[in-house]
């Protein structure tokens, strides 16, 4: 009995010194963390998605996107291109510089995409229906609405404001 109590000792001994020099860890010690997080020995919770898309907007306002803003249900709300003082392609440069800083944002957008698609969709049909009936379909993606300079009527899409400003306003750019 006490020898095989002794060898029960000596095993769970071996055990405890192979945790100790081989770090153990769980899945969880290994996630990526969100830019913003505070990083240290202490576990720290994962960030909610309000908090991602704040830490994203604040980047965005750093890189001088003053137009990117987010309202009180957390949705970002990314003005066109050249209304802002600002430009396409300073708007695509200071986003891949964010989504970089802010790994989290591309996790929030993919969950939110689906919702945003049908918010597009819905918008689209209001269009379609109050004045501008070769609107496009959003990117099914992204819900983004891409209009094709040569296609974008200015006055078709101001006619159809009153009828449809009521819904929230998809991500759209015009041009090619």
């Amino acid at each position: 009995m006490r020898e095989k109590t002794r060898r029960m000792l000596l095993a769970g001994a071996a055990v405890a010194a192979v945790l100790a020099v081989g770090g153990c860890s769980s899945a969880e010690d290994t996630a990526p963390r969100v830019a913003g997080a505070e990083g240290g020995g202490a576990k720290k919770e994962p960030q909610d998605d309000d908090a991602v898309r704040r830490a994203w907007v604040d980047c965005m306002h750093a890189q001088g996107q003053n137009g990117v803003t987010q309202d009180k249900e957390g949705n970002i709300a990314i003005p066109a291109a050249g209304t802002d003082g600002g430009s396409l392609e300073g708007y695509e440069t200071a986003a891949k510089t964010c989504d970089a800083k802010v790994p989290g944002i591309h996790q929030v957008k993919a969950k939110n995409n689906a919702k945003f698609v049908e918010m597009a969709r819905a918008f689209v049909a209001c269009a379609r229906k109050n004045g501008y009936p070769d609107l496009p379909d959003p990117e099914p993606q992204t819900g983004i609405l891409v209009i094709p300079t040569a296609a974008f009527d200015g006055a078709k899409w101001d006619a159809i404001q009153p009828a449809c400003s009521k819904l929230p306003m998809p991500g759209y750019r015009i041009g090619p």
